[in-house]
């Protein structure tokens, strides 16, 4: 494997890309909607709290911070809170699903067991959702960082190694940059395969947040989704 530095040509170097925060913003709406349509027995307090916290970040950071190149760390902090929120009420829906399957009564009846499925499927969606939200905000410090690289390999301290950070992959552009798609295929990927797939996490946090996505998915899918399919067979 070649430093994939030497790849970049200074005649194509160019002015950084800045990075955009509406890929994300997608993702959080995803995650919004998700959430107010899981059974009542599964959100975490009153329904309109969530939404409530969500929208009072992400509407301010949209508006004033929509490209993350020359951001304030007030800005990237709340952007860490935003995250930090959605994460919080995913695992506290989770918990609340897992609670409802253990108190329930042996002969749960079909109509909870669709729920405790779509419940179920909605969180670990969720899942991939807010985990690719985490590795695009802590990758090589975050996007405001990486938008003043001019390739991947120039990251400050990279925390993935995606394969077109190798110059084995000669059909892809030298100044090659993940963004948010990039990040929600490694959260697609580690909720299914429960590991590394084409992606490597080459620090301690990478490791960790992907252990935390993966026992996540375990559970929602071993337990969860495994027991509702029991159900309505």
């Amino acid at each position: 494997m070649h430093d994939c530095e030497t790849t970049v040509d200074m005649a194509d170097r160019s002015v950084a890309n800045d990075e955009p925060r509406w890929h994300a913003s997608l993702a959080v709406i995803a995650a919004l909607i998700l959430y107010v349509t899981l059974p009542p027995k599964v959100t975490f307090g009153p329904l309109w709290l969530f939404p409530l916290l969500v929208l009072a970040l992400l509407v301010p950071l949209s508006v004033f911070a929509p490209m993350r190149r020359h951001e304030t760390a007030g800005q990237r902090f709340w952007s860490i809170i935003l995250i930090a929120i959605v994460n919080l009420f995913n695992v506290a829906s989770l918990a609340l699903l897992v609670n409802w399957l253990v108190n329930k009564p042996p002969h749960m009846a079909a109509a909870s067991g669709q729920h405790l499925l779509v419940g179920g499927i909605q969180i670990w969606l969720t899942n991939i959702l807010v985990f690719a939200m985490w590795y695009w905000e802590l990758d090589a410090g975050g996007p405001e960082q990486r938008a003043h690289a001019d390739s991947a390999c120039a990251f400050p301290g990279p925390d993935f190694f995606f394969p077109q950070m190798t110059t084995e992959l000669r059909t892809i552009e030298p100044t090659w940059k993940p963004l948010f798609g990039d990040y929600l295929f490694l959260a697609f990927s580690t909720a299914t395969a429960l590991s590394a797939a084409d992606t490597l996490p080459l620090t301690r946090l990478a490791k960790m947040l992907m252990l935390a996505q993966a026992f996540v998915s375990l559970v929602t899918i071993a337990i969860i989704i495994s027991r509702a399919i029991n159900i309505l067979s």
